[in-house]
């Protein structure tokens, strides 16, 4: 196996992958029980038990549909994976021909920061608005911790959240967050300012979730572990959601920015 299907299987992106199927089936029983902490931002129209999100998980990812199979690694079809890439290239080629406008957000920063970014870049570089609205603004996030006041920014032109901690929004380390809280604030600002809502959001995690369930087009990235994308993607909120690893090492992703913009016609 070669060229991209064998670079994901030789980094993990893709194969055998990192995310424990229990730690899948938790989140899927979470889902099923509408737990908005595994929802991030998804409203399900149909009636998703287990049964039926791993049916799904196992159509658009690729891991084992056999209900007896409750423990060991996830497994991810490097194929579906390099489909929906390319699925996830034209949508990007798309807004930039037209030259759209576009909000990207992250819920990975330590992971996929360097990919958005680099899309962030390609897409500026061709005539693309690249949105940074509501920067500085506080969000107040719910985790299993309680309550977490965070801090809106961005880098690279990718939306990342900050923990306040006394600190100004620069200076505290961006956070991994589900929360679709974000990409509302963002785009409630946008609208707000008078430019409108993007043509296009690209992220993962709430930032996909939110800005689809609200009508916006988005696509994205997300794990085994993640079956909000995959139902939003199922039911037409969501446009298009790669199946991937999503906690490797943060350089792993950076090929995939380049194979994105090649299926996008456009270049670093």
């Amino acid at each position: 196996m070669g060229g991209i299907r064998g670079y994901l299987v030789g980094v993990g992106l893709a194969g055998v992958v990192g995310t424990a199927r229990e730690v899948s089936l938790r989140r899927y029983r979470a889902f099923a029980a509408r737990d908005p902490r595994v929802l991030i931002g998804v409203c399900p129209e149909g009636d998703w038990g287990v049964g039926e999100l791993v049916a799904l998980m196992a159509a658009r990812c690729g891991v084992s549909d056999d209900p007896l199979c409750v423990s060991g690694q996830d497994v991810i079809d490097p194929e579906r994976t390099v489909a929906a890439l390319d699925a996830f290239g034209e949508r990007v080629g798309a807004v930039a021909q037209r030259g759209g406008s576009v909000l990207l957000g992250t819920g990975h920063p330590d992971r996929l920061l360097g990919f958005y970014a680099g899309l962030a870049d390609a897409l500026s570089a061709v005539g693309c608005t690249v949105l940074t609205p509501a920067q500085g603004r506080c969000v107040d996030i719910t985790t299993r911790f309680g309550l977490r006041t965070c801090h809106l920014d961005y880098v690279g032109g990718v939306g990342v959240v900050r923990e306040c901690g006394g600190e100004r929004a620069g200076c505290a380390t961006p956070v991994h967050s589900h929360s679709p809280l974000p990409v509302r604030v963002a785009l409630g600002a946008a609208a707000e300012e008078g430019g409108g809502l993007p043509d296009l959001v690209i992220g993962d995690h709430g930032w996909v979730c939110g800005a689809g369930q609200l009508g916006v087009e988005a696509i994205g990235l997300a794990d085994t572990d993640d079956p909000a994308l995959f139902v939003g993607e199922a039911e037409g909120a969501v446009s298009v959601v790669v199946p991937l690893d999503d906690g490797v090492r943060s350089d792993y992703y950076l090929p995939l920015t380049r194979y994105v913009l090649n299926r996008a016609c456009l270049s670093q």
